[in-house]
């Protein structure tokens, strides 16, 4: 029986082991999706959609109309931004028309009683 020769069992075969590269590339997967979700939050919590509208409406209620040229920059500018709706863009309209006399001037006069008019006409129509 010791002569007996079995040729059907071959030897080992060496198979690649790929598993370590597979799970350090999960790994890294890992941790970059975890990285990217924490930066969108974040970005998310810091990016709070603001009320833009309110910050532009206390910025014209604070504006100082004794300084005239001024004034009528950062009304025109804010009051482009805040209107909306077709009759804010027609007071926003007659506004900024009645600004034109204010600007691009290196001396101007002081606001008239009309601009205080039809500015707070537009202040009222202003909802926020």
């Amino acid at each position: 029986m010791n002569e007996l020769k079995i040729h059907d069992i071959k030897e080992l075969v060496d198979i690649p082991d790929f598993s370590l590269y597979i799970y350090m590339l999960l790994w890294i997967l890992g941790c970059l999706v975890l990285f990217i979700l924490v930066f969108i939050i974040i970005k998310l919590f810091l990016n709070r959609k603001k009320n833009k509208r309110k910050e532009y409406y206390k910025i014209l209620k604070s504006v100082d109309l004794d300084n005239s040229k001024q004034a009528a920059y950062k009304i025109t500018k804010y009051a482009r931004l805040l209107s909306q709706s077709d009759r804010e863009k027609k007071l926003c309209h007659e506004l900024i028309e009645e600004l034109e006399t204010y600007k691009y001037k290196k001396e101007v006069e002081a606001l008239s009683s009309d601009f205080k008019i039809i500015f707070g006409r537009f202040m009222d129509s202003v909802d926020v």
